[in-house]
Formats: structure tokens, C-alpha cells, sequence
């Protein structure tokens, strides 16, 4: 019987992957045959997932780059296709939530201005944007590829507080659709996967600083327990194999019931 998420001889580049969901989800691809791509902003961390990789007899490279600037982003896919020949599946992971660990503490948007705002919307909008159009020539020479992008439940209802950042998601959802309905006929799918709360480092620091957050957050849950970065993981590696070959242009919420989608 044919494994539809088998990954062998497929290339993928996953960004922010240093740690947290990006992590897991370049070890889950690893582990089902891929080479991986880790792109990190921090090389350390990205080399570090890398030798996780390699010590897996898996085929991995990290590289630095800011999705942020599309030369750099240009310069990074230039890299990988010369190390691997080709890059199949992308991945846009990396994400930016906010500095501040405390939401009381932040500023309402409209006290702020595009000195804070563009840091959300150049990560999480633009370096979707980014790393999709530096991908997709060559996914559309190949005639295939998956394009998987992590976004937050955020940008499917909106959290006050994070309007800009919600915004920018929201937006990552939209621009996904548009891509799908235009690369569909080249056999390329691209999707999200819509997260709440998932334990990612972000995450853990805020739950040190107050203990009885956690269960403050787990009341909103159906299932009444945070996300894993494997959670996420496992609907990357299906969204990225041949088992998701007929769904494109979909948002899948894995946020254990936070809130629920038709």
C-alpha cells in the first residue's frame, strides 16, 4: 500500500523553524523522508535543528534570512535550490505575536503607529508574500508543490488587543486563497492551518510569569489542554503529502475547540 505521506525526494523550506511549531514540523518532514530547509533569523537555532536532523541520518541545511526583505528571502531559495535542486513544499512559519509578554500592558493600536504595526504586518503578511512568490516559478516549472501556511485563530476572529496582528493573519488567509485559485491548475496547493494557544517558547515564558494563566487561558478550550508543537505537525505533514492532494484554498483551526469553523 502506498504511504501518501511519504515525503521522499521532496524538498521542503520551512521558515522560522528554530524552534517551537517551526521545529517540530521540519522534524516531523525529516522523519517521513523530506529534506528540510530550516530557516531561522538566528542561525544558532536554525543550526542547531539542523544537526537534530542530520543525527537522524535525514538531509537538512540551514540557512539565516529575513522574510522580512525579499532579496534576502531570494537569496535564501537561490541557496536551497543550488544545495537540493528544487524546493517542493514551503512552509511560512514564521510568525510574530508581539514583544510584549503581558497583553494588558500593550498600547491600543491607535496609540501606536507603523513603528509597531509594520512589525507585525512584515512578518506575518509580507513575509508570506515573500517567500510564496520566490518559491512558486519554480513549483509552477515542476508542475506541483504545497505551500502551508501557519496563521492564528487570530486572524479567523479577531483578539482584542492584537488587531494589527490580526489583521496581518487574516490577511496571510486571503492572500492563500487568491494563490490557490490561481496555481491550481499547475497542481500546487496552498493552505493554512489556523493555531490558539500553543506551547512555543513565547508561550512558556508567559506562563512562568503567571502561573494561574494557564487555566485562565483553558476555560475558552474545548479539549482543556494547550497545543503541542506536534499538533500542528501533523496537519503540516498532511497538508504537505499526496494525501491532501485534491484541498486547496482551505484555513484548518487545530486549536482544540477554541472556536470552530464550518
Amino acid at each position: 500500500m502506498t504511504d501518501l505521506l511519504d515525503l521522499s525526494g521532496r524538498v521542503a523550506l520551512i521558515t522560522g523553524a528554530g524552534q517551537g511549531v517551526g521545529r517540530q514540523i521540519a522534524l516531523h518532514f525529516a522523519t517521513h523522508g523530506a529534506a528540510v530547509v530550516i530557516n531561522d533569523y538566528h542561525i544558532d537555532r536554525a543550526e542547531s535543528v539542523t544537526s537534530e536532523i542530520a543525527a537522524m541520518g535525514s538531509k537538512a541545511l540551514a540557512i539565516r534570512a529575513d522574510v522580512t526583505d525579499l532579496a534576502s528571502v531570494k537569496a535564501m531559495v537561490a541557496e536551497a535550490n543550488n544545495a537540493f535542486g528544487r524546493i517542493d513544499i514551503l512552509v511560512n512559519n514564521a510568525g510574530n505575536a508581539g514583544a510584549v509578554p503581558d497583553p494588558a500592558a500593550r498600547k491600543p493600536f491607535w496609540e501606536t503607529g507603523p513603528e509597531v504595526w509594520n512589525s507585525f504586518l512584515g512578518v506575518n503578511l509580507y513575509g508570506v508574500i515573500n517567500c510564496s512568490g520566490a518559491c512558486i516559478p519554480g513549483m509552477i516549472e515542476r508542475q506541483g508543490g504545497r505551500i502551508v501556511t501557519i496563521i492564528s485563530d487570530a486572524g479567523r476572529s479577531g483578539e482584542a488587543g492584537l488587531e494589527v496582528y490580526s489583521g496581518a493573519k487574516a490577511g496571510a488567509a486571503g492572500f492563500t486563497r487568491a494563490v490557490a485559485r490561481t496555481l491550481g491548475r499547475h497542481q500546487i496547493t496552498a493552505n493554512c492551518i489556523a493555531i490558539a494557544a500553543t506551547m512555543t517558547p513565547a508561550i512558556e515564558g508567559r506562563l512562568k510569569s503567571d502561573p494561574d494563566l494557564l487555566k485562565k487561558m483553558m476555560e475558552k478550550y474545548v479539549i482543556r489542554r494547550p497545543g503541542q508543537p506536534t499538533d500542528v505537525a501533523n496537519m503540516a505533514l498532511f497538508l504537505a503529502s499526496e494525501a491532501s492532494a485534491w484541498i486547496t484554498g482551505q484555513t484548518y483551526p487545530v486549536n482544540g475547540g477554541f472556536s470552530f469553523a464550518m
